[in-house]
């Protein structure tokens, strides 16, 4: 934030946010500044206030007076680096593309290798999971061009502060096209239907700069001498030389985390949560969290945040999507795995959210403390149980909430927005007793801190098992570079080290500023 600037707190109802003139008279008499000393002012921030009636917004404003400084957008810089020092990204996710366009700017030629396709192209194998129940592993909604953010939501809300320039992160989506409100909004998303559009131009400036960006490009091997990456493998054919190699590969690429430890290079277990994808209907929630203002057109589809300790573990929604719908993201054909996203105005008449439960390596019953894969072990037993319990397709098994909870079997269901199906099952049987124990309570609990949450109208779909690596990979908080090899840099949500766009992306401007220090003045 500029020093040159002055910032004032105000609310405002959700009708007057569009009165200009109203929030400067606000603003002036908070800050008691004179309307003739006014250079230029904008809404710096914007949150919703729901805790009492009636709703309203707070706001930040910031001010500017005559002879003061203002600090616009940063755009993105566009450099030559068709001749410059090359590094390999593997993935185009967040993480990936955020690194590649760091190195243009920092002066380094990106070579980006994706095993999946580009953003466009990825639609027509969405498509075949959703009508045909088909899943092609290298193109889903996990895998190619934008990662798994770009078709399940784009939600850019980050809890971390401390792990780069979040506003950076979100000014470059804006010069890329994204609408400028996300500067603005506490909980800032994107949707859906308008990602593509911004993946694409992003990839083309990647171009444009004289990177490459090369799509059913799988990383097959890795070559270490001395204790240094020397060499990568694509497709099981050709090998490419590089000393410096960005591992962005998501947190649903196993085959990566098995090549790594038949490579001997080091990997851990690492906790992470898994439950369920609930659905409700939109109009409910915001009666719930709008205190029955749910009718004002000015408000915005409502959102929820639970979290409850439950028999020593957290409990806790995860990827709440207002106005959204439950998607399959399923890897391999014998698997199912839920997640939810939101066209960009969340206008869709469901409500939907994982229920997770955080699980520590400790937790399991097959834990050691040598075994890397004890976590990824239960998320893979857990998706292909459910696959079975479910007729062998990408239908999933599912169970009203109050069913759940008290272990009957549904009769029937409401309409789902999840397009495969639905099968009832009893998800009691289906899911492991440390997570069906643990979701039984919280919902009960959920019921006490949201009046109306807790309703047999909601329909739970299992499971929610991605929401974020089993495996760690472990770097040097200084380099940045993998624990024992030179060159390799973990990064992302994939090796452990973000959890959302935002949080991807940062990681992967500093890997790259990792490297930058090597071989330039950045």
């Amino acid at each position: 934030m500029s020093p040159m600037s002055t910032l004032v707190q105000i609310t405002a109802l959700p009708q007057e946010q569009e009165d200009r003139d109203l929030l400067l008279n606000r603003a002036i008499q908070k800050s008691r500044i004179r309307k003739d000393d006014i250079q230029s002012w904008r809404i710096r921030k914007r949150s919703i206030d729901a805790r009492r009636k009636p709703v309203r917004l707070n706001l930040q404003v910031e001010i500017w007076k005559r002879g003061e400084q203002k600090i616009e957008i940063s755009s993105f810089v566009l450099s030559e680096v068709t001749g410059a020092k090359e590094i390999a990204i593997i993935g185009a996710g967040p993480a990936g593309l955020y690194a590649a366009l760091r190195a243009v700017e920092a002066g380094l030629k990106p070579i980006v290798f994706e095993r999946g396709k580009d953003v466009r192209s990825r639609r027509f194998d969405l498509a075949k999971i959703n009508k045909e129940q088909v899943v092609n592993p290298e193109s889903n909604y996990c895998f190619g061009e934008g990662g798994a953010g770009t078709y399940s939501d784009g939600k850019l809300y980050t809890r971390s502060k401390k792990r780069g320039n979040v506003l950076k992160a979100l000014e470059w989506f804006v010069n890329f096209g994204a609408d400028p409100d996300i500067l603005v909004d506490a909980h800032p998303h994107i949707g859906t239907n308008k990602l593509p559009k911004i993946i694409t131009a992003m990839r083309e400036a990647i171009i444009e700069a004289g990177g490459e960006v090369n799509f059913n490009s799988k990383l097959t091997d890795l070559k270490i001498e001395g204790n240094k990456i020397d060499a990568i493998q694509i497709n099981g054919e050709n090998w490419r030389s590089f000393n410096e190699v960005i591992l962005a590969t998501g947190h649903s690429a196993r085959d990566i985390f098995y090549l790594l430890d038949d490579r001997n290079i080091k990997i851990e277990a690492k906790p992470f949560a898994l439950g369920v994808r609930i659905e409700h209907q939109q109009k409910l929630i915001d009666h719930i969290q709008y205190h029955g203002e749910d009718e004002n057109p000015y408000l915005p589809p409502a959102s929820y945040s639970l979290v409850e300790q439950v028999d020593g573990m957290g409990v806790y929604s995860f990827c709440m999507c207002p106005g959204g719908i439950i998607a399959p993201c399923a890897t391999y054909q014998e698997e199912v795995v839920t997640n939810g996203w939101s066209p960009s105005k969340r206008n869709n008449p469901y409500s939907n959210s994982g229920i997770v439960v955080s699980i520590e390596p400790s937790d399991l019953p097959n834990y050691s403390p040598d075994d890397p894969f004890v976590c990824l072990d239960f998320q893979k037993l857990v998706e292909r149980n459910c696959w079975e319990a479910a007729g062998k397709t990408q239908q999933v098994p599912a169970q009203r909430m109050k069913d759940f909870v008290e272990g009957r079997v549904s009769k029937d269901f409401p309409k789902t927005s999840y397009q495969p199906g639905i099968v009832s099952v009893d998800l009691n049987k289906v899911l492991p007793d440390l997570i069906a124990r643990r979701l039984r309570k919280a919902f009960v609990q959920f019921g006490k801190k949201l009046k109306d949450y807790y309703t047999n109208d909601a329909v739970l779909h299992a499971p929610e098992s991605r929401t974020s690596s089993p495996v760690l990979i472990p770097r040097d908080p200084e380099s940045l570079e993998h624990v024992e090899i030179k060159g390799l840099y973990p990064c992302g949500e994939g090796a452990g080290y973000a959890g959302g766009i935002i949080s991807a992306a940062i990681d992967g401007i500093n890997c790259v500023d990792a490297i930058a220090r090597k071989y330039t003045e950045v």
